[in-house]
């Protein structure tokens, strides 16, 4: 019975330490989830800092590799894809057919000099009867005009029109576009692109410049280089731009010559937009082929004609034979003739086509110039050559003591006898060049000769 007494009290105490010991375990797991855990302080500047520097990086990493890819982008294009190397532009020397020098007249004088037999002389009415069996009615009329109607349609294979699209916002800021347009013509193909001539003064300021060939196809142009002086430029189209279609059907121009002596009164046809209207066609003769307009190193010929047209017309004058001879400009007209067809003579211009269509810089010396009369040379001695009309302010010419009144004999070793020689010889030339220009200039006794070195700068 002690015993049990015994055993039930160190139960009881075991039970006690048990209970304690869970307590103090309790506890202590109570203690310990009741720690509140505090996050750490977020510093602001540094997260603004971190946030600035990061933000840097990348746009400092887009420039890079944009410029990367811009620079390379050519390069590796040119490796995948390479294209042919574009070819220097000539076009052919002037030949003057002797058909084209010879008046009617004297053409038929050189066959009846051909022909051997005898020259049969007829009275008044067997000329009279011969004419009578000669009829030209309506339907020689009618044959005749669907002759020219069948060239002009065969030359309009090389004709375009060029588009200048300008983007604008009107009074709601709304975008738009504005179009002009002007007729054009293909006049050589570098290998790599065709390349059109084009009046730039109806389509100033363009933002795209877009061509649309004979078929109605259309393409993106670039700007090879505009003449200030005319106002003309060389378009090219890209050959990868034109489809096989359109390839096959358009043509080159076949330019020809305005420097024919008897131009005045032969037909012409006016193509483009002579009507201020695209694809319009129209007919007459040349009416004067003997003015120069006036402009600082150069001498173009202006080309008159009796076709009525607009004030903004523009295309090509072509001859009989197809051939293009001039590029239509009506901005040097009379107020009296102000809507009569006029044109640039296409001789004097083909110097200028071939520097623009090359994309090279045309060498400037600043002078308004014409040939020496062959009166003055007789009468006072003035000795041939380049006369100077004006020097143009600031100009090369100018800063290396070049006067209005002098007459320029030779540039180097190259004689000057008239101021297309001055003009050719200066086609010869870059800009930067230095060049020794010989000239007489009127003293008290005389003409006496002076050389003069010039720096050549940039038309």
């Amino acid at each position: 019975m002690a015993d049990d007494n015994v055993n039930k009290t160190e139960k009881n105490g075991s039970n006690e330490e048990i209970k304690e010991q869970a307590e103090y375990t309790l506890s202590m797991e109570t203690d310990f989830l009741r720690e509140k855990i505090k996050q750490k302080p977020v510093n602001k500047k540094k997260l603004l800092r971190r946030t600035i520097i990061t933000a840097s990086m990348a746009v400092v990493f887009g420039i890079v590799a944009c410029l990367t890819f811009l620079i390379l982008e050519p390069v590796i294009n040119n490796w995948l894809y390479p294209e042919e190397e574009a070819e220097e532009v000539q076009f052919l020397e002037e030949t003057v057919t002797q058909e084209e020098e010879m008046s009617p007249e004297d053409m038929l004088t050189e066959e009846m000099i051909e022909d051997d037999t005898e020259p049969v002389e007829l009275e008044d009415a067997q000329i009279e009867e011969l004419l009578a069996q000669v009829t030209f009615g309506l339907d020689e009329y009618q044959s005749v005009y669907e002759e020219l109607a069948k060239l002009a349609k065969d030359v309009e294979r090389s004709l375009v029109t060029v588009t200048g699209v300008t983007s604008d916002v009107d009074w709601f800021n709304n975008p738009y576009e504005n179009e002009a347009e002007a007729s054009g013509v293909i006049v050589a193909d570098n290998g790599r692109a065709m390349l059109i001539l084009v009046s730039m003064n109806n389509i100033k300021g363009a933002d795209r410049i877009l061509v649309t060939f004979c078929n109605n196809t259309r393409a993106e142009a670039d700007l090879v280089q505009k003449d200030a002086s005319t106002g003309l430029a060389v378009l090219s189209v890209s050959l990868s731009r034109i489809d096989k279609r359109t390839s096959d059907t358009i043509t080159i121009a076949s330019l020809g010559s305005s420097s024919a002596g008897n131009l005045a009164g032969t037909p012409v046809i006016a193509l483009g937009s002579p009507t201020g209207t695209s694809g319009s066609v129209s007919y007459g003769i040349v009416t004067s082929a003997g003015n120069v307009i006036d402009q600082v190193d150069s001498a173009y010929k202006l080309i008159s004609t009796d076709i009525y047209g607009s004030l903004n017309a523009t295309g090509v004058l072509i001859n009989l034979k197809g051939k293009v001879i001039g590029i239509i400009d009506n901005s040097y007209n009379s107020k009296d003739r102000e809507n009569l067809i006029s044109a640039y003579g296409i001789s004097e211009l083909k110097n200028t086509i071939t520097k623009m269509s090359n994309n090279q810089a045309r060498a400037y010396l600043g002078i308004h110039g014409t040939d020496v009369p062959q009166k003055a040379n007789l009468e006072s001695g003035m000795p041939l050559g380049a006369y100077v009309k004006e020097i143009e302010m600031d100009s090369p010419a100018m800063v290396a003591g070049i006067q209005s009144g002098d007459v320029i004999t030779g540039i180097g070793d190259i004689e000057i006898t008239n101021y297309n020689g001055l003009l050719n010889a200066l086609y010869n030339t870059a800009p930067d060049d230095v060049i020794t220009i010989i000239l007489s200039r009127q003293g008290i006794d005389g003409f006496q000769e002076m050389r003069v070195e010039v720096t050549l700068g940039e038309m």
